[in-house]
């Protein structure tokens, strides 16, 4: 719940901040890229915290909520930590959005098997936040997918964007008899 309103507020403030006149905040999509490293920026965090601290979701929580038939947990918990991240950058550069936008929307698909496996399993974390419950977690699921995409189409005409689009409508060749 707590990401969802630094979500909405990162959001608002960078917006705010466009009203003011910062022009790379001119935009409601552009803005939400922001809100959304700033989030990811936060829930990656959890990702990396030591076992030790409780304030907060922390790296053996993460741990616990992966599901029991993928192997390596621990490696699964970091590499996504670090996707989050990458995907939290790829947001603000506005280069590299669409394609950030396009990763995170799968990333948060792949992310759904460790939430559906903490809601069912009703596993609470160190800090003794209990699991979001499954009504509430696919919502927001498809919020967060919702956001990225959203936010990708502002960079419309990224150069990435146009290598993939110049890629897919190159002319084919003829064949000619002869």
């Amino acid at each position: 719940m707590i990401v969802d309103v630094v979500l909405v507020l990162a959001t608002l403030v960078f917006r705010a901040l466009g009203a003011l006149g910062v022009r790379r905040f001119a935009s409601w999509p552009v803005s939400a890229a922001h809100g959304m490293a700033v989030m990811l920026l936060l829930t990656a965090s959890a990702h990396f915290v030591p076992a030790s601290v409780t304030v907060m979701p922390n790296h053996a929580d993460m741990v616990r909520i992966v599901p029991p038939f993928l192997p390596f947990a621990d490696a699964l918990v970091y590499l996504t930590g670090v996707l989050e991240l990458f995907g939290a950058l790829g947001l603000v550069l506005t280069a590299t959005r669409w394609a950030a936008g396009l990763g995170l929307a799968a990333l948060f698909v792949t992310l759904l098997p460790a939430n559906i496996y903490e809601a069912v399993a009703d596993i609470s974390f160190a800090n003794g936040e209990t699991a979001t419950p499954l009504w509430q977690r696919i919502p927001e699921q498809l919020l967060y997918i919702a956001v990225v995409l959203w936010a990708a189409r502002s960079a419309d005409s990224t150069p990435t964007r146009r290598l993939l689009g110049a890629v897919r409508q190159k002319p084919q060749p003829e064949l000619v008899d002869h």
